[in-house]
């Protein structure tokens, strides 16, 4: 039944494969790499939630399944859950450099996308409150400009339109630097750690020719082996030499992007 599903998993016929896959499931309820393989599946039919349920049991009976954390990382991703993938994702990652997988590349890449977007997300929403400010900001100063001009008071009105006039440049102005702050918030991949996935700060470079921020690579050697993660090639302390390009690079970018 496996390599049956398999069959149409390859030919794309999902809906077969999936069929083919329960069968086997209740044939064998016990297999983590069924639930995993029925997941790919509803992973390519956009059944995020199916996706999750099956990796969970898959997770279950197996908690060293990469592919368990893999499609669930990509699923939450998809509902908009990013802490929840990004934690996920962070997990198939580690399972998969221990266990010296070779879709390493892979999950790295949804790991900078799930934290691309979560950021993304974040943003969207300060600058819809941003904007939503701005409106309340806007009628409020349009109820006093109104309100000053039933009473009549020609002076205090004069003064209030001035006031207004400034305080509307103002508001504009920040709102202006928000909309410049939102746009240029997307960090380059290539100053993103290969391991954090965050933005370097401390750039070494390794015999493979391969970036690193000190820290994340230091702590790899330390707890996961004595190899570059990338590479898989042997790696030691005393190979790692410092990026002065990239160091100079990511200096500009942070005091061109403080928020950083």
């Amino acid at each position: 039944l496996k390599e049956k599903g398999n069959k149409f998993f390859f030919a794309k016929k999902f809906p077969e494969a999936i069929k083919c896959y329960t069968k086997a499931i209740d044939l064998n309820p016990n297999m983590a790499a069924f639930y995993t393989n029925r997941a790919l599946c509803n992973l390519n039919l956009k059944q995020w939630t199916l996706v999750c349920q099956d990796c969970r049991i898959a997770i279950d009976l197996d908690p060293n399944k990469v592919k368990g954390y893999l499609y669930m990382g990509q699923a939450l991703m998809e509902m908009r859950m990013y802490d929840e993938s990004i934690a996920s994702l962070t997990k198939a990652n580690d399972l998969a450099s221990n266990q010296k997988h070779c879709y390493t590349d892979e999950i790295h890449t949804l790991l900078r996308l799930a934290k691309k977007r979560k950021l993304l997300a974040n943003e969207e929403a300060e600058y819809k409150s941003i904007t939503e400010l701005q409106t309340l900001l806007s009628r409020l100063l349009e109820e006093k400009k109104e309100r000053f001009a039933l009473i009549g008071l020609l002076a205090h009105l004069a003064f209030s339109y001035w006031l207004i006039k400034l305080m509307r440049a103002e508001m504009t102005d920040l709102f202006k630097k928000a909309e410049i702050l939102k746009n240029n918030r997307n960090i380059p991949d290539v100053m993103c750690g290969k391991i954090s996935f965050e933005l370097i700060r401390d750039p070494v470079i390794t015999p493979g020719g391969i970036t690193y921020d000190r820290r994340d690579i230091e702590e790899h050697l330390l707890k996961v082996g004595h190899f570059d993660p990338i590479t898989r090639c042997p790696l030691s302390f005393d190979q790692l030499i410092p990026n002065a390009a990239m160091k100079e690079v990511l200096d500009k970018y942070i005091k061109d992007n403080p928020w950083s």
